[in-house]
Formats: structure tokens, C-alpha cells, sequence
């Protein structure tokens, strides 16, 4: 089991390699199919070796070996969160290869894909306030399929797959009265078609725990930046990265916080 979790580990820090030149890839309107990587300031090209994930980073102490530029904490970051999550995800889910391909290998899959996806909008909307509607359009394609298959296999039955679709739509639609009704002060409409996705994502319950933690983890935060004179009052906060941290706490806790909650409200 120990060297499954290490191949998986060592399996996320190379998509949460590739993850940080998809972002840099979009932010430059760039394919990020072909192409060597290279320096953002320099543009030299990079060696393989200046690309081992976390490693190269450390062992050039957060420099260009060409330049000298600072590398952005960004990289062994992004690197670091994916290996983890996958990890959490395939051990959560107590995956085992040697059973074959059951539901929890195909849905361990299309979280990690889905993993990829939201840490991508995540570091984007974090950095620049906008989720690309290509990242987003293309995790809802991909759920999208995922239910479509796992229903036609036999995984979910018809109340799943209306609780996954009706997830998404209600999510979509709250955020979009929000962002209707504060004339896209509140918040922007990516996170309208963020919520969709993380509906079909989640299903329900799930999604109201997401949607409550966000909201609880929005207003902390910001309060702690003003507290900080980091932000002011009126001051933009992107929701996004609020949203996808709550996805993952609902995916992992979903359950344990709905039956905190009724065990206080039945007290």
C-alpha cells in the first residue's frame, strides 16, 4: 500500500509541474501542448533537470540557474498541494490496483483530472481575479461525462444523477442572483460557472456544506486581511480560491459536518 501512495505522490508532483505551465500557458495565450519550457524573464530554455518537481526548485534556492531571477514560491507550491490532494483522494477512496477496474479506480480518475482543473483555476483567480472559461467549461465537459458514464455502467442510479445535475443548477443559479443583484460587485460571473461545476462535482448534500464553508472561510479571511491593512473594505477578494478549498473539505468532511450539524440542532 506505502508504495502505491509513493507513486502516486511522486505522480502528482508532475502534474502539479505540468499544471504551472498550463497556467503560465494561459495567462500568455500560449499552447501549452508543444514547446519547451523556458524562464519567464530570461526565456531561456530550461533542462530537464532545472524541471524536477520541488527538487530543482530547492537545490537552485529559488533562482534561474540562467538569470538569477527569484522563482516565484508558486511552483514547488502548486507542486506540493497536487502530489498531496491526489494522495488524499486515492487513499481516501482506498483505491487497490489489483482489484481491477472498479468504480473507485474510474472515480478516482475524474477527481484527479477535476484536481487539476480547480488548482489551475485556483492559482489564476488567486493571481489575476478571472477564471478562464476554458478551465472552467472544461471540468464541467468532464463531469459532465463522468456522471453520463458512471450512470450507463451502473454506478449511480437515477436519483444520483439528478441530485449531481440539480447540485449544479442550484449552485449556479444562487451565485447568479448574487452576481445579478450586486451588478457583479459581489462577486464575478466565473464564480457562476465555477459553482456549476463543483455541483455536479459534489452533489448533494455535499454542496451546501461547500457553498456554507466558503462563505464562513470568505468572511474570516477578509476580515483578517482588514484587520491586517491588507485590504480595505471595499476592497476585491477573489471567491474562487474560497470556493475550491471548500470543495475539497466538503468532498472529505461532507458528511461529518452535516451530521455535526443536526446532532446540535437535535440537542
Amino acid at each position: 500500500m506505502l508504495i502505491y501512495l509513493i507513486f502516486v505522490f511522486i505522480f502528482g508532483l508532475i502534474i502539479g509541474s505540468f499544471l504551472n505551465c498550463v497556467i503560465w500557458r494561459i495567462y500568455k495565450n500560449q499552447s501549452f501542448m508543444s514547446g519547451r519550457s523556458y524562464c519567464p524573464n530570461c526565456k531561456h530554455a530550461l533542462a530537464w533537470y532545472d524541471l524536477v518537481p520541488v527538487l530543482s526548485y530547492v537545490l537552485l534556492m529559488g533562482k534561474c540557474r540562467y538569470c538569477k531571477k527569484k522563482i516565484s514560491l508558486q511552483y514547488p507550491l502548486v507542486e506540493l498541494a497536487t502530489a498531496l490532494i491526489f494522495v488524499a483522494i486515492y487513499n481516501f477512496l482506498g483505491v487497490n490496483i489489483l482489484q481491477g477496474f472498479d468504480f473507485n479506480f474510474y472515480y478516482v480518475l475524474f477527481l484527479w483530472a477535476i484536481t487539476a482543473i480547480l488548482i489551475v483555476a485556483f492559482v489564476f483567480d488567486l493571481k489575476h481575479y478571472i477564471i478562464p472559461d476554458s478551465v472552467t467549461f472544461s471540468g464541467i465537459i468532464i463531469s459532465v461525462i463522468w456522471i453520463v458514464f458512471a450512470f450507463s455502467q451502473n454506478f449511480y442510479t437515477t436519483k444520483d444523477l439528478i441530485d449531481f445535475f440539480a447540485a449544479g443548477l442550484g449552485a449556479a443559479i444562487f451565485f447568479f442572483l448574487i452576481w445579478f443583484f450586486s451588478k457583479g460587485k459581489a462577486i464575478g460571473f466565473g464564480d457562476v460557472k465555477l459553482a456549476f461545476l463543483l455541483g455536479l462535482v459534489l452533489g448533494l448534500p455535499n454542496i451546501f456544506v461547500a457553498l456554507f464553508v466558503s462563505f464562513l472561510l470568505g468572511a474570516i479571511i477578509g476580515l483578517i486581511l482588514i484587520a491586517l491593512k491588507k485590504k480595505k473594505m471595499k476592497s476585491a477578494i477573489p471567491f474562487g480560491p474560497f470556493l475550491i478549498i471548500s470543495t475539497f473539505i466538503a468532498f472529505f468532511y461532507g458528511q461529518e459536518i452535516i451530521n455535526w450539524y443536526f446532532s446540535l440542532s437535535l440537542r
